[in-house]
């Protein structure tokens, strides 16, 4: 396989940003907007009283780019909550990180999955004129470009850029080959240091202080895939977090799809991938060939058994992927026949609003259907605002969701003095789980830790820790997660989370949990820059995890 040509992506970002000038009768405006804001005045009504000369109204984006010069020419002092007031899409960043993602080139993939879209110009079930998928299209698939184009679109509508998620997407990565692996990964980190580095190991040094910090790592997989080789080499990639296609719990629905995995598989999967430290985000597919509404309730309640009187898969996020009918997905054919009935917009909004209640609060929902545009979808629900109607269908009867998203604190006012901490134990296959949670009177969340403690399965060849050095008799921190809107590393802002000594005490307690049930250290899948903050408290580099005695 040749890897894809090296592009001048310095070049072609610069051209892009000289492209985004503004005339001075513009930024006149805008000035004037942002001192009316800063005044006091709502932002809307700001803008809707300063209209531009010529017709209509001063964008937001611009409003940003006439901050920026007012703070570096002097005329204005920075302001957060300023910069806050006029930022486009603040629920972008409003988890605390801001999310970049990226897509790898086109590559064959080992399933034969019936219900995939198959185009020959993208990775394995993507589109291109999905959101994600169209930018990568237009970067050629470069993994610099994409980085770098996100990063300028954050800083244009004015999100920080300093905590960034890299999210990898393409179908089944664990199937590409692993020297493009790790170019991709160096050329994103590139990307991120602003300068080309050697070897992954040196980007990855150079991230631990760079002005855009990797803060998590996310793949994309198969149950099957999943091996401690395999999980031993994400490791030196970096990757903290691990997308896993489950679709199906039920290994009649798996076959008739052509899965070509089985639940058992699913559930060893998950289960080392916990072992090993890493989160868990578990693809759920509702609607699939062979199921029905019935079927579906029992499949998704099958995700929260726990061992050792259930299964224990126990994911840590959920994507809720309804299976949508598309004509160049095989499944297409299957309808024609008369074999298949996709669920229709109603039937989906009362299955979802019907499982959403029963999430435990350790998981958080990230999504509730993909953003594949309707044009596409041949017959069933062609909503993709299929979230904002479950909520309100459980609104509607009273109901609440209580998983993490859910409840998440966002842009709300924090006082740290008034928090207390929650102890949810579960117990998954061979592990038991202390989900540790500051929480709000009103039980909002304002930060977490994923704490486990190891077991090691009877009858199994697995080894203690998994023969990693690192975990020998170590309790695992697989997250620590402070919520609130995104903040430069070492900025502070009353009544926010972050940055307020919330992730220490959390790692306190995550210690004397550890401590007590008899381990001597801790071990934390860190993402390469949070290096600098477990080392500021005790941790030590390892081979692939680092360490602190206790």
């Amino acid at each position: 396989m040749q890897l894809m040509e090296k592009t001048d992506p310095i070049d072609r970002v610069k051209n892009w940003l000289e492209s985004l000038q503004y005339s001075e009768a513009t930024l006149a405006v805008a000035r004037k907007i942002l001192q009316d804001i800063h005044r006091g005045v709502d932002a809307t009504n700001a803008i809707r009283r300063n209209p531009l000369p010529g017709g209509g109204y001063v964008a937001k984006h611009v409003l940003v780019a006439a901050y920026r010069q007012m703070v570096e020419s002097n005329q204005l002092k920075p302001d957060e909550n300023l910069l806050a007031r006029i930022r486009m899409k603040p629920i972008r960043t409003l988890s605390g990180v801001a999310t970049v993602t990226v897509l790898t080139k086109p590559y064959p993939c080992p399933g034969k999955c019936i219900f995939c879209p198959t185009d020959a110009r993208m990775p394995k079930s993507y589109l291109p004129d999905e959101p994600g998928a169209a930018r990568a299209y237009q970067n050629e698939f470069d993994p610099y470009l994409q980085v770098r184009s996100r990063l300028d679109s954050y800083h244009g509508i004015g999100h920080p850029t300093e905590k960034i998620e890299l999210l990898i997407l393409g179908g089944t990565w664990s199937a590409y080959r692993r020297d493009y692996q790790e170019w991709f990964v160096k050329r994103c980190f590139d990307a991120l240091n602003e300068v080309e580095s050697a070897s992954l190991a040196e980007a990855h040094q150079l991230n631990e202080e760079s002005a855009h910090r990797n803060v998590g790592l996310v793949i994309e997989t198969r149950p099957d895939e999943i091996t401690i080789d395999e999980l031993t080499w994400l490791r030196r990639l970096g990757v903290t977090k691990v997308q896993l296609g489950i679709q199906s719990l039920d290994d009649v629905i798996l076959e008739k799809n052509q899965r070509g995995h089985s639940a058992a598989a699913t559930l060893r999967a998950t289960a080392l991938l916990r072992a090993a430290g890493f989160k868990i985000v578990a693809h759920w597919m509702p609607n699939l060939l062979g199921a029905s509404i019935e079927s579906d309730r029992a499949d998704f309640a099958r995700l929260w058994i726990e061992a050792p009187a259930g299964l224990g898969y126990c994911p840590d996020e959920l994507k809720i992927y309804p299976t949508q009918l598309l004509k160049n997905a095989e499944l297409y054919s299957y309808w024609q026949r008369g074999e298949y009935r996709p669920y229709t917009m109603e039937e989906l909004i009362d299955l979802i609003a019907d499982l959403k209640p029963t999430i435990p609060p350790y998981c958080r929902v990230n999504r509730v259907i993909r953003d594949i545009p309707s044009t596409h979808v041949v017959a069933g629900n062609k909503r993709t605002s299929l979230r904002q109607d479950v909520l309100a269908e459980l609104a509607r009867r009273g109901e609440t969701c209580h998983c993490i998203r859910c409840r998440e604190i966002r842009a709300r006012q924090v006082r740290p003095e008034r928090l207390e901490i929650a102890d949810r134990v579960y117990y998954p296959a061979w592990a038991e789980e202390h989900f540790l949670s500051f929480v709000t009177p009103d039980d909002r969340i304002a930060g977490y830790l994923r704490l486990s403690l190891p077991q090691t399965p009877p009858h199994s060849s697995w080894q203690p820790g998994l023969g990693l050095p690192d975990l020998q008799n170590a309790a695992l921190i697989r997250e620590v997660h402070i919520y609130g809107q995104a903040m430069a590393l070492g900025a502070e802002k009353e009544g926010v989370a972050q940055h307020s000594g919330l992730g220490a005490r959390l790692l306190g307690r995550a210690a004397e949990i550890a401590r007590s049930a008899g381990f001597r250290r801790l071990a934390v899948i860190s993402a390469i820059g949070t290096r600098r903050y477990y080392q500021k408290r005790g941790f030590i580099p390892g081979d692939l995890y680092m360490t602190k005695e206790i």
